[in-house]
């Protein structure tokens, strides 16, 4: 399997298992400050990802780092979490999801001129396509811009973006599990920090919700982290449109939310998009030899 076709199916994997997050936050986001929320993603799995590191034999890698980059990461981790946490306080699943697809587009515009990729006109278009779909989803009006809660996606988004192109910078140098370690190092004590000040006794109730956390953020943190340390960044980004459906299954199942006609016809425009990308991408491997 070469890297990009690796990283799509890596990338996959972490849509699921940051979908079921995703829920996980908004069930949370009832009850506690947006910032504790972010710091409860990072404790929750912490004990997760220092089991995995043992495991690895690779705590010695923890400290071989670029710090200033990681640093760097991890403050833009806790205020992307932060702002799509309160997002979620606000909206559906599906709606936030359909405003967090610019982040692909970010990150190939980011990849040219950080990562110096060269980016195939068939991913430019691609991206088009699913942006043309993101547009249909939002209602024509764009009336779903101008809320508190959809600027909040827009601001995670970005920071998702440069988060991601920061981690495949660092992933030229330093280990996959530095980055995973790292950037839930610095949601536990950095969001933490921020959050005592307001914090919230947890309800006995929430243990469990705590522990799916901690088991969906942990698999999405490994998986995403692979999509982007072995594939081309402009390659893996569209395939993040799949959150779409996730969204509309979560939302219904759990808080009988129904998209609307512009919703389904947008989410059908973006996964169509990435489905013609994978295919393309699978033609490309069987005409080029090794």
């Amino acid at each position: 399997m070469t890297g990009n076709l690796r990283s799509i199916v890596a990338m996959l994997i972490a849509v699921g298992a940051f979908s079921l997050m995703d829920a996980v936050l908004k069930t949370l986001i009832g009850t506690y400050p947006a910032l504790q929320v972010a710091a409860l993603r990072g404790l929750a799995s912490l004990p997760l990802v220092c089991i995995y590191v043992v495991w690895r034999r690779e705590v010695g890698l923890l400290l071989r780092v670029r710090w200033r980059l990681h640093l760097f990461r991890g403050v833009i981790s806790i205020i992307m979490l932060t702002l799509f946490s309160f997002a979620l306080r606000h909206l559906g699943l599906a709606e936030a999801y359909t405003i967090f697809f610019v982040a692909p587009l970010l990150i190939t515009i980011l990849s040219i001129p950080v990562l110096r990729e060269r980016v195939a006109p068939v991913h430019w278009l691609a991206i088009a396509v699913g942006m043309c779909g993101v547009w249909i989803a939002l209602r024509p009006d764009g009336e779903a811009l101008f809320s508190w809660g959809a600027l909040a996606v827009l601001g995670a988004a970005t920071c998702y973006a440069v988060s991601a192109i920061a981690g495949r910078v660092l992933s030229r140098t330093d280990a996959s599990v530095t980055l995973v370690f790292w950037t839930t190092i610095s949601l536990s004590l950095g969001a933490g920090l921020l959050a005592l000040p307001g914090w919230v006794d947890i309800e006995a109730r929430h243990w469990w919700i705590l522990a799916a956390l901690a088991v969906t953020g942990f698999i999405g943190q490994l998986a995403i982290t692979e999509a982007f340390r072995h594939g081309q960044a402009s390659a893996i980004a569209p395939f993040e449109y799949t959150a779409l459906a996730w969204g509309i299954a979560l939302d219904w199942t759990l808080w009988r939310i129904v998209p609307d006609s512009y919703t389904l016809l947008g989410g059908a425009i973006i996964i169509a998009s990435g489905l013609y990308l994978l295919r393309k991408e699978k033609v490309r491997t069987v005409t080029i030899p090794p």
